[in-house]
């Protein structure tokens, strides 16, 4: 599945990357947009792919001079917030804002109200980030190679929450499964923000979250960070070492955050998102 996944991956952020659709079709552009936009996020308030589609919503509104409002629409793993999208008018008025764990979903479930590749269309990628691996401070295990032998010595016992099935939280700790042969039990909430809230309440152990959404309950103290997830340290807790760094080799897991509109929305449209939407400035890993 982690082939496919990355495959995916690789597709669809190439095909958002090509500007050619921004040489065809320059008249629906000319007057677009013409009322107010809204930006689904398959995901619940708080959570970074949330965060990263409020930005964006209060710089096009800035530079376009109408209200872009953020819908959040979780649950089904993104599934049911996408499907709103994909059946939306391809005008550019309907906009998603979605996780990398869109592109697992097709691996994950044998029937969907949608195709990915078919009924969307992508217009750029918006974030790369690191995951942070974090424990409730009552954990007896402090580094990952105790969660690793914990986890060997006491098999699904243990339980982690995510942002929901088939996030790239998830994925990032089906990786760490993979790679380790532990097993862990997963609890998906809705967003990344229930599952950190999860986490410091003791009601799971462990959570998987977005560095930048993690790392200020680490500060505090109401939790413990263990490792990131990409190959290199995070520029906002250079502290925290890696999962390579930690003993699994290799271990290099970086989710984003993608643009979407409905396919067949005018390729001029798509190329002016695409342009305006630089100046939120989320080009960037953290």
């Amino acid at each position: 599945m982690w082939k496919i996944c990355r495959s995916s991956i690789s597709g669809l952020l190439v095909l958002a990357s090509t500007p050619a659709f921004a040489q065809r079709d320059g008249a629906p552009a000319a007057s677009y947009p013409a009322r107010p936009l809204r930006i689904i996020v398959p995901q619940s308030p708080g959570a970074s792919t949330d965060l990263t589609a409020r930005l964006v919503a209060r710089a096009l509104s800035e530079a376009w001079k109408q209200p872009v409002v953020v819908d959040n629409r979780p649950g089904a793993g993104t599934i049911i917030g996408t499907e709103l999208v994909t059946r939306a008018a391809p005008d550019g008025h309907t906009l998603l804002v979605v996780a990398s764990g869109i592109t697992v979903n097709p691996s994950m479930h044998k029937r969907m109200p949608y195709d990915t590749g078919r009924d969307l269309a992508p217009i750029s990628q918006l974030t790369r980030f690191s995951n942070l691996l974090a424990a409730h401070p009552g954990f007896p295990a402090k580094t990952l190679q105790d969660l690793l032998a914990l986890a060997k010595a006491k098999p699904g016992t243990i339980n982690y929450a995510s942002a929901g099935l088939a996030s790239g939280t998830h994925m990032s700790m089906e990786l760490l499964k993979a790679m380790t042969g532990i097993d862990l039990v997963h609890i998906p909430y809705t967003g990344g923000g229930l599952a950190v809230t999860a986490a410091i309440g003791g009601q799971v152990q462990l959570n998987i979250g977005t560095t930048v959404g993690v790392l200020p309950h680490v500060r505090s103290g109401k939790l413990r960070a263990i490792a990131v997830t990409t190959a290199a340290r995070s520029p906002a807790a250079p502290d925290v070492p890696t999962f390579a760094e930690s003993g699994v080799a290799g271990y290099d897991h970086g989710p984003w955050n993608g643009l979407f509109a409905p396919a067949k929305t005018p390729p001029a449209i798509l190329a002016k998102i695409h342009t305006d939407r630089k100046s939120t400035r989320l080009n960037s890993s953290h």
